[in-house]
């Protein structure tokens, strides 16, 4: 295959995206550089199976030392082990730019690795990864609803004079400088992802951060575009497992109130999955001979997140009854571990999270080996969900990619109030552990871990709570 390339400048340093020099067994696969900085992105789809009962979607991001001109520090292994944290993290953010845009019923096997091949140590490669597996994508003969383009947007404030002013995929010395660090995906009509952190920016700042970000990534998408008329090839034809749609009109027409009953189970915790078996064992004994018992509890599954939608869209209620701008209970208590630095709890209804804070000496500080060099890190927070905070049994031991991910995402919503080491020279560690859980677990770990550092003898900038605002869409209304 001859090498084909589209290049873009994009915040004055060319993005160069490349196809046919690597990887031509895989379905796709893309050579992204930005400076000297450069990833490749190969995405797999496996034949289809019929047993599957969801998208198996696998997103890997791959660090080489080699990229950077390093050899492993340790003196007995010279091999990348386990991904790190901060590689799984940056998995998550490519995962949830490309996910929502598969579409449903869409279950094969589809891997997406991403390798970083070389780092200049200015140009990060995790928001070149994005693009380069949208345009993977996009070319490639999968389903998907791309292309899409994503770019990092920085925020220098106002200082001596100057006005402030936004920076485009900022330099990570240009990084230090900024109050806002924005991450965004977006498709030629919407925004698709985003991550931020920042340093209490305000809501003027931070609309117009989105709108700009999101200018810049529809470049990125037209261009992934004009690769697709060239080299794109036709999407190939899958087996729809959605619901069956004349078993979802029986099943809403004879068994309404049966449903309801099942909604307010699964939103009160109560026998969720033993209720929805046993109700499809019901069903499948009158439909047995046209229907099989994993279509019923499927259908069943949908008519349940369905009744939700239409609830709020409707009737402008959440499926427990309360208004949409109404929170559930909450209760805090703290100090409740009598040996520890700092402790507290957080319940929110049936959620509920003890979070726990230790000081340490600065030499207690994790030091991170990466391509780009080695960075420390004196301000740290884990999540732990165990299986019994949903009542059900499980696997204990190293940390789910989810709860590295809500993890980083507690500690990021109070790194901004966090002292430098000039006012306050201790390691902090925070760890939260989720009791019980209904959801927005991460929310309540950003609450309890204020509530858990705030004793006077703590210096904290500001306390910082946090809430999760999901949106249901609809053609005439958008309830958040």
């Amino acid at each position: 295959m001859a090498v084909v390339k589209k290049t873009l400048d994009i915040g004055g340093r060319t993005l160069t995206l490349e196809v046919g020099r690597f990887a031509e067994q895989a379905t796709s696969a893309v050579l992204a550089s930005y400076g000297d900085t450069m990833i490749l992105a190969t995405v797999v789809a496996a034949r289809p199976r019929a047993d599957l009962g969801y998208f198996p979607l696998g997103v890997e991001y791959v660090e080489r030392l080699y990229a950077g001109g390093r050899i492993k520090g340790s003196r007995w292994v010279k091999r990348e082990g386990r991904p790190s944290d901060d590689a799984i993290l940056k998995a998550r953010l490519i995962d949830r730019s490309i996910r929502p845009l598969f579409p449903k019923g869409y279950n094969q096997d589809v891997q997406v690795i991403v390798t970083v091949l070389s780092v200049d140590g200015e140009n990060e490669p995790d928001v070149m990864a994005i693009n380069a597996v949208s345009a993977a994508l996009a070319i490639s003969p999968i389903p998907w609803n791309g292309p899409i383009g994503a770019v990092r947007l920085g925020y220098v404030p106002p200082k001596d004079g100057d006005q402030g002013h936004f920076l485009v995929n900022p330099s990570e010395t240009e990084t230090d400088f900024c109050d806002l660090d924005l991450v965004v995906s977006a498709t030629n009509k919407n925004i698709l992802m985003i991550e931020a952190g920042g340093r209490e920016v305000s809501e003027t700042i931070a609309l117009e951060a989105l709108k700009t970000a999101k200018s810049e990534a529809v470049q990125i998408a037209k261009t992934i575009a004009e690769l697709v008329k060239e080299i794109g090839k036709p999407k190939a034809k899958y087996e729809d497992t959605s619901p069956d749609n004349e078993l979802l009109k029986k099943l809403k027409t004879d068994y309404k109130k049966e449903i309801e009953t099942l909604l307010l189970q699964r939103i009160n915790k109560e026998n969720e999955g033993e209720d929805l078996t046993v109700f499809s064992e019901e069903i499948f004994t009158k439909y047995e001979e046209k229907y099989d018992k994993k279509a019923i509890e499927k259908a069943l599954d949908y008519l349940v997140k369905l009744k939700i939608r239409e609830d709020i869209i409707s009737d402008d209620k959440r499926p427990d009854g309360r208004k949409l701008d109404e929170v559930r209970k909450i209760e805090v208590e703290v100090g409740v571990l009598p040996r520890t630095h700092g402790s507290a709890v957080f319940k929110r209804g049936q959620t509920q999270v003890l979070t726990v804070a230790t000081l340490g000496a600065p030499s207690l500080e994790q030091l991170i080996e990466s391509p780009s060099g080695e960075e420390s890190k004196r301000y740290m927070h884990h999540y732990s969900m165990p299986p019994y905070s949903v009542g059900e049994t499980g696997r204990v031991g190293f940390p789910s990619r989810r709860e590295i991910g809500h993890g980083a995402l507690a500690e990021r919503a109070l790194l901004g109030v966090v002292p430098g080491e000039d006012k306050f020279p201790y390691t902090i560690r925070l760890v939260s552990e989720v009791m019980s859980s209904n959801g927005s677990t991460s929310m309540a770990s950003t609450c309890g871990s204020t509530l858990a550092i705030f004793p006077e003898t703590w210096i904290l900038k500001s306390q910082v709570a946090k809430k999760e605002l999901p949106l249901s869409n609809s053609m005439s209304k958008s309830p958040v």
